[in-house]
């Protein structure tokens, strides 16, 4: 089955308006979204979703980082891709840091490394993370807030990777330097 990738023009009525929004943040309609369009509900969700993620205690950089690790330990190469554009275009977050979540490395920083770490912990366990998990994610300097900000994470990621492996998304034009295979994996 293939999935359809709405724009502005073909759209189901419930999700025009959120395309053209998106449109006008993006430059473009990524391909994730025309296909979220299908279902009002889930385009408006998941993009309702992407802003309050925005407004967690997490810096954007922070932000970009636990969303990359959830959509790695996810194997989700959409998703992995547009987030490490974004965090080396857009927040200009050093290559090596970006390549070490892409690849399974410590990073350099503790605390980000425990970020990384933490947030691929709750997607492996699904959510059944240990006192241990919690206590070295606490150590490195986040709080308990930040436990529950690293689920919605999760939950963004998992709305968008599970639809990318679901509908097979292409990958947008824009992304594909950092395209990432999972099929070897």
């Amino acid at each position: 089955m293939k999935f359809r990738i709405y724009n502005t023009d073909n759209a189901p009525e419930g999700s025009k308006t959120l395309l053209e929004n998106a449109e006008k943040n993006f430059g473009f309609i990524p391909n994730l979204l025309g296909e979220f369009a299908e279902a009002p509900a889930v385009l408006e969700g998941y993009l309702t979703l992407s802003n309050i993620v925005g407004k967690t205690s997490f810096t954007p950089a922070e932000q970009q980082l636990a969303i990359l690790a959830a959509s790695i330990e996810n194997e989700c190469d959409y998703c992995s891709a547009i987030h490490s554009v974004i965090l080396k275009n857009n927040l200009n977050v050093d290559e090596g840091i970006v390549n070490a979540v892409r690849y399974g490395d410590s990073l350099p920083d503790e605390k980000l490394d425990a970020l990384v770490n933490y947030t691929q912990t709750v997607v492996r366990k699904r959510g059944h993370v240990n006192q241990e998990d919690l206590s070295t994610f606490l150590d490195a300097g986040y709080s308990v807030k930040q436990v529950l900000e690293v689920n919605l994470i999760v939950t963004l990621k998992t709305l968008s990777n599970y639809t990318n492996h679901i509908a097979e998304t292409p990958l947008d034009e824009a992304f594909q330097s950092e395209q990432i295979s999972f099929e070897n994996v």
